[in-house]
C-alpha cells in the first residue's frame, strides 16, 4: 500500500514554487512527480519588497500569503493528475510556506522566525490535510529553526561508516555535514548551518542590470573577471565567521547590505561585480567545507545553484580535493530536494515523530516539527 505524501517548497530566491509527490511505502523515498509554478513578475516583486519592513505590511502579507497558497494548490493538483491519485489517497502536504523574516535569539532572548502561509486555505482549496509552520517549535526551544533539511539528507543521502557533505545552494546556501552518515551519533553528529549567500546577491544584481532574474548556468558571470579587493571586502562579512549553529538570509544578505560594501567601487563593470558575486558565493561555501567537512570527500550539490555552471566550476576550483557533484548523480534532480525534504518533515509530523537535529539547530532537544491543518 503505498504511503504518499506531497511537499511544496519556494525559497529564497524568489523564483516559484516545487512540490514533489513521494512514497514512503518502500525502504526509502521515491519521488513519483515534480511539478513547478514560476512566481509572476510582480508577485516576485510583492514577495521581495514584503522582506523589508514598508506600509501596510499586515494586509499586504495576507492577500500574499492567500495568493502563494493559490499556486502551491495548482502545483498539488497537478502532481495529482499526472499520477492518476486521487486527493483522499495523500496523506497530507508539507508547506513550508514563504519565509519573510528569521530573527532566532535576538531582540528578546527567543526571537522569531515568519513564513508566509495560509495553510488553512491550502487544506480547504486541496482536500488534504496540510503540515505547516516547521521553525517555530525549534526557534522556541532555543534552536535556530534552520537549516531543518540536514536530517533528510542524511536519510536519503548518507553511507554507513563514511562521511557525506550535501550543500544546498538556494537564494542562500546551507550544508549538511553528514558524519556517519546513516546513523549520526553522540561522537558523529551530523552538523548543518546556512553558509552565507547563494544565489540571491547574484540573481538581485543580475535583474537590476540585465532585467533577468537570474544568471542563466552562470553565463554573464563567467564572462567577467573577478577584482580582488571587492571580494576581500565580500569576505570580511562577520558572519561568515560565526561558529554553527548559525542561520540567516535576507535579513543579512539583501540588497541593502551589498550596496553597502560596494562602496567605492563605482569603477568595477557590472560583469564582474556579478563575477565577484559568484566567486563569493562559491568561496564563502568553500571556507565553510574548509573547516567544518575536512574529512568529506563528496559534495553533493542541490537547489538552483547546482544548475549554475560557473558556480559549480568556482566550486570545484576551490575545494580541488573534493568531488563536487549534482544530486541528480545521487538519485533526486537538484530543484525537488527541498520539496522531498518537507514531503519528509510532514510525514514526521503526522507520525509524531522528531524531525529536528539538536546538533545543526542548537535547540535543548529534538522536537516534533509542524502543525496540522486538517482537510
Amino acid at each position: 500500500m503505498r504511503d504518499l505524501y506531497v511537499g511544496l517548497m519556494s525559497g529564497t530566491s524568489l523564483d516559484g514554487a516545487d512540490g514533489v509527490l513521494v512514497d514512503f511505502s518502500g525502504t526509502g523515498p521515491v519521488v513519483l512527480r515534480h511539478a513547478y509554478r514560476p512566481f509572476p513578475s510582480a508577485f516576485a516583486a510583492e514577495l521581495l519588497a514584503l522582506n523589508s519592513a514598508g506600509p501596510d505590511e499586515l494586509h499586504r502579507s495576507a492577500l500574499a500569503a492567500n495568493g502563494l497558497v493559490r499556486i502551491y494548490a495548482d502545483v498539488v493538483a497537478e502532481l495529482l493528475e499526472k499520477t492518476g491519485s486521487p486527493a483522499a489517497t495523500v496523506r497530507a502536504v508539507g508547506a513550508h510556506g514563504q519565509t519573510l523574516r528569521h530573527r532566532p535569539q535576538e531582540f528578546d532572548g527567543t526571537g522569531y522566525t515568519l513564513q508566509l502561509n495560509n495553510p488553512a486555505l491550502l487544506a480547504e482549496l486541496c482536500g488534504i490535510d496540510v503540515v505547516a509552520d516547521f521553525r517555530s517549535r525549534d526557534v522556541a526551544a532555543g534552536g535556530q529553526g534552520a537549516p531543518l533539511v540536514p536530517a533528510f539528507h542524511r536519510e536519503f543521502f548518507g553511507r554507513a561508516g563514511t562521511s557525506v557533505s550535501v550543500l544546498n545552494i538556494g537564494g542562500i546556501s546551507n550544508l549538511s555535514v553528514l558524519r556517519n552518515a546513516q546513523t549520526g551519533t553522540a561522537t558523529d553528529p551530523v552538523i548543518g548551518f546556512d553558509c552565507g549567500p547563494g544565489n540571491a546577491l547574484m540573481d538581485h544584481w543580475c535583474r537590476a542590470h540585465r532585467s533577468q532574474p537570474f544568471d542563466e548556468l552562470g553565463a554573464w558571470a563567467a564572462s567577467g573577471s573577478v577584482c580582488q579587493p571587492l571580494f576581500d571586502a565580500l569576505m570580511a562579512e562577520p558572519y561568515l565567521a560565526k561558529a554553527p549553529p548559525k542561520s540567516t538570509g535576507r535579513d543579512l544578505f539583501n540588497p541593502a547590505w551589498l550596496q553597502e560594501r560596494l562602496q567605492g567601487f563605482d569603477a568595477v563593470q557590472p560583469v564582474d561585480v556579478q563575477a565577484t558575486l559568484c566567486a563569493f558565493s562559491a568561496g564563502a561555501i568553500a571556507s565553510c567545507v574548509a573547516q567544518y567537512a575536512t574529512e568529506t570527500r563528496l559534495l553533493i550539490v542541490c537547489g538552483g545553484g547546482a544548475l549554475n555552471t560557473e558556480l559549480m566550476r568556482r566550486l570545484q576550483e576551490a575545494l580541488p580535493g573534493l568531488v563536487v557533484q549534482s544530486s541528480l548523480s545521487h538519485g533526486l534532480p537538484p530543484m525537488q530536494v527541498e520539496a522531498a525534504a518537507f514531503a519528509w518533515l510532514a510525514r514526521k509530523a503526522v507520525l509524531g515523530e522528531t524531525a529536528s537535529l539538536e546538533s545543526v539547530t542548537g535547540a535543548k532537544g529534538a522536537r516534533i516539527l509542524g502543525a496540522v491543518y486538517p482537510r
